[in-house]
């Protein structure tokens, strides 16, 4: 166990020594892309090519993502197996519990350095997991970073859930962990849709006259209620009173106390006259009788109603979601993922409290059926989604398809206004660039070809890969002056000195080779080389393909976990 003071979670396995993942590149499989991508350039500077769907080993493709999107992604959401052991049809689900714990912790900590300053990360699982969840996600983000635990009501109590109720409390909700990087975040407030007239707004403002008039006598005037109706009558639902409440709302009032004694006792001297401040202007305030009066306007926001974002009555959105229908996804997209589809009104809602601009880049490297994605390119969002099953082509493939030619009407389409456009580029991860040959000694993979092992070395060795039009060894740079050039010939002293006779004043280079002349070595100040594989040897964990299942042996007796 390490010897610190804080306070963490800790399991098998965990202090156990790694070697770092290995970087790899990312190969375009340009049957599967699909459309026009749009691109540009991402808030750290770095060329954004395309919205992004990556097949393989999710631990593997962010490790791969992290050179050129540290600090990039506005707003992570991830909804991992949730470890419960009903495994799910797409993913072996029933791990034992410290193999997720492993599993989560080194992807959270990549995902962490993935995410921008002012950026969101959320976390969906059931409460089966979510506490342990939480320490792991407080000891990487910090504990003072930490936002809300979003409940979810996914569920009804009906049919077979609730077989054993007289055993145990039927599961209803989800649990969704939010976390900020820093105090750069700024959420957006979102609205919800009330579903009652509030009868506390009992009051019309005749704003030409200065008068009130209850707005029950109002509502009877204009032949919206029958004489004899109550206020309570008035149905937010009936399309004829929507109209009306909408085309009226700055002139619904209620009252509330308001402690500046000078503007009180002024209001209380006008009788029954509505008192004025800053009259018609945005900061309008209105007093009667020594109370402040509050318009119905102030609670009006953007919400959802059948189907579409219109104005209407809203409260604002807290912690504890129980709007979302989680009961017809099944359609959604086109493609069928039973038990774990989330629906699309869910991310649409996550990416409305955390993101602003289609700049804004979206990540989820659980991407399932393709649900955070779809909702990303519908909400005009960058995003990079990761699917380590053949589902990335089945499921997650067709259904962007479907998003970007515009055949996909369902989920939040209608709502978005949603008709097409746009595209993805679709990626496969590369072979682990050493390989085990009949000796058991690493070598450089032979399914590497020149580009992709120049490109390769690259990240391996912290460069951006660039290749020069002009200068054929200046195949990427870490600064304005520092270069490197990878070559699979044999490097001479002539090679060296051409090279040295281009450079110019206070550049640098890099020579990545398979076999040099050994006069090169130390030749020129300005130049070092070094040769593959040797000068990769130790620095990640080659020829491993697989971190979904690093399965520890636990000894007898035991506690998985230690607080």
């Amino acid at each position: 166990m390490a010897n610190n003071t804080k306070l963490e979670l800790t399991w098998i396995g965990k202090y156990d020594r790694k070697m770092p993942v290995e970087p790899r590149i990312l190969i375009e499989n340009p049957e599967y892309s699909y459309g026009v991508p749009e691109t540009g350039v991402l808030p750290n500077g770095r060329p954004w090519k395309g919205n992004m769907l990556i097949h393989g080993d999710n631990l593997l493709a962010l490790k791969a993502l992290e050179q050129n999107f540290s600090n990039a992604v506005k707003c992570i959401y991830i909804d991992p197996p949730y470890n419960t052991g009903n495994a799910f049809e797409h993913y072996d689900d029933g791990l034992e519990h410290s193999i997720w714990l492993d599993l989560m912790y080194q992807r959270v900590t990549i995902l962490h350095s993935l995410l921008s300053e002012d950026g969101a990360f959320c976390l969906h699982l059931d409460d089966g997991e979510v506490h342990y969840a939480k320490v792991i996600c407080d000891e990487i983000f910090g504990r003072n970073n930490f936002i809300a635990t979003v409940a979810i009501r996914s569920s009804t109590p009906s049919g077979v859930k609730t077989a054993h109720k007289n055993k145990k409390l039927i599961k209803q909700k989800d649990l969704m962990l939010v976390y900020k990087k820093s105090d750069a975040l700024t959420i957006n407030p979102q609205y919800v849709r009330k579903q009652a007239f509030d009868t506390h707004f009992n009051y019309f403002v005749d704003k030409d006259k200065e008068i009130v008039k209850p707005f029950l006598d109002v509502l009877i005037e204009n032949g919206i209620l029958a004489v004899g109706s109550k206020l309570s009558d008035f149905n937010i639902n009936n399309p004829k009173h929507r109209q009306f409440y909408l085309k009226n709302a700055a002139s619904i009032c209620q009252t509330q106390s308001f402690k500046n004694e000078e503007i009180k006792q002024a209001s209380r001297k006008l009788a029954d006259k509505v008192m004025f401040v800053n009259k018609g202007l945005p900061e309008e305030m209105m007093f009667y009788n020594g109370r402040q009066l509050t318009p119905l306007s102030n609670s009006i926001n953007k919400v959802l109603y059948h189907g579409s974002f219109v104005e209407d009555i809203s409260i604002l959105l807290c912690d504890f979601w129980d709007d979302v229908d989680f009961q017809n996804t099944q359609h959604e997209g086109g493609i069928d993922f039973p038990n774990s589809k989330k629906p699309e009104m869910l991310v649409t809602r996550i990416l409305s409290l955390f993101t602003n601009k289609p700049e804004d880049v979206v990540l989820d490297s659980f991407l399932g059926s393709g649900t955070t994605a779809a909702v990303a390119h519908k909400m005009h969002r960058r995003y990079i989604g990761v699917e380590l099953g053949n589902h990335a082509y089945t499921h997650c493939y067709e259904r962007l398809k479907k998003v970007v030619d515009g055949s996909d009407q369902g989920g939040v389409s209608k709502a978005l206004n949603w008709h097409g456009g746009g595209g993805f580029k679709f990626y496969e991860l590369a072979p682990s660039l050493l390989k085990e040959d009949a000796y058991g000694r690493l070598v450089i993979n032979q399914e590497y070809n020149a580009d992709m092992l120049a490109a390769a070395m690259a990240k391996q060795e912290g460069f951006v890969y660039e290749p020069s039009v002009d200068v054929y060894w200046k195949q990427g740079h870490s600064s304005e002056s520092d270069y490197i050039y990878t070559t699979t010939q044999f490097v001479t002293v002539e090679v060296l000195s051409g090279i040295a006779d281009q450079m110019a004043a206070g550049e640098s280079l890099l020579v990545c080779c398979t076999a040099f002349q050994k006069e090169c070595r130390g030749m020129f100040s300005n130049i070092t080389v070094k040769k593959i594989p040797q000068m990769l040897l130790g620095k990640c964990e080659f020829n491993h393909d697989d971190y979904s299942l690093n399965i520890v042996a636990l000894p007898d007796n035991v506690d998985e976990e230690v607080l």
